[in-house]
């Protein structure tokens, strides 16, 4: 069992301005080639998996974005870090 949930929002800022939803796309693109259950919401995507392989991934998203012509970017991140296991039904499951 995995024993991280991140919850991710990353903003990127344009030169021009321009659209940031293909910014978006490209990396929630890097989550999905990385293999790691997730979820999109509306305003962030949850990430479960290994603490250290997540945080790998925020960097790449980072990194891209900046590949991509950002001139910075924000993450906004919220971990939770439970060593004996977590998942995100464990969280939702009377919800559903």
């Amino acid at each position: 069992m995995a024993n991280s949930l991140i919850s991710v929002q990353i903003i990127p800022k344009t030169k021009e301005l321009e659209d940031v939803i293909p910014f978006v796309d490209a990396a929630i693109a890097i989550i999905d080639a990385a293999g790691v259950k997730y979820k999109v919401q509306p305003l962030e995507t949850t990430m479960e998996g290994e603490l250290s392989e997540l945080l790998l991934i925020i960097k790449k998203m980072n990194e891209k974005m900046i590949e991509l012509g950002s001139v910075n970017v924000i993450t906004q991140m919220k971990i939770l870090y439970q060593p004996t296991g977590i998942s995100m039904e464990t969280l939702t499951e009377k919800y559903h």
